[in-house]
């Protein structure tokens, strides 16, 4: 029993001390174009939904209504479209150069099936590791609320809404 407990704490051992050489000596990836870790995004993905179905909130404070759609295309324009995108907008730089690549909310899949509670959730506590920043300390809960609401309904704005996505760059 004793050569079992020894060998096992040996084993436990090399394994950190391989781990601690692999990062020490920089042989992880870690530029923005570096194909990740096996099983980091399936590890960070799992840990990722499985908080955000804990913590998101089940319902908004606000309607979203006109006023706050549109207001929500106003703060999404402000914070979130240099990253995120725009309708009918090539993806900038910036976005083409992060990793994990932000997805383009406007485009493809977007974020219309989400519940606005993980939206907000997302807007409000960022995501650690991805360089989508928190917005709890510089956004009000009505504006992370308002752009939350509005990229739920995104497939169907009103005109207004969408009139101030689609304004040209100041």
């Amino acid at each position: 029993m004793k050569r079992i407990l020894i060998g096992f704490v040996l084993g436990l051992a090399a394994v950190a001390a391989g781990v601690y050489f692999y990062f020490s000596k920089g042989l992880a990836p870690v530029a923005t174009d570096s194909a990740p870790l096996p099983f980091e995004a399936r590890l960070a993905g799992m840990a990722l939904h499985a908080r955000i179905a804990k913590e998101m909130p089940s319902q908004s404070p606000i309607q979203p209504d006109e006023a706050n759609l549109v207001a929500g295309a106003r703060v999404y324009r402000e914070n979130c479209a240099e990253c995120h995108g725009l309708p009918g907008q090539p993806e900038t730089a910036i976005a083409k150069g992060m990793f994990p690549h932000p997805p383009q909310l406007f485009t493809g899949h977007g974020v219309t099936d989400d519940p606005a509670g993980e939206t907000y959730w997302k807007a409000a506590n960022g995501i650690r590791l991805t360089g989508m920043p928190g917005y709890k300390r510089s956004l009000s809960e009505t504006q992370l609320w308002q752009v939350s609401l509005m990229l739920a309904g995104a497939d169907k704005l009103p005109a207004s809404a969408t009139a101030v996505l689609r304004e040209p760059a100041k």
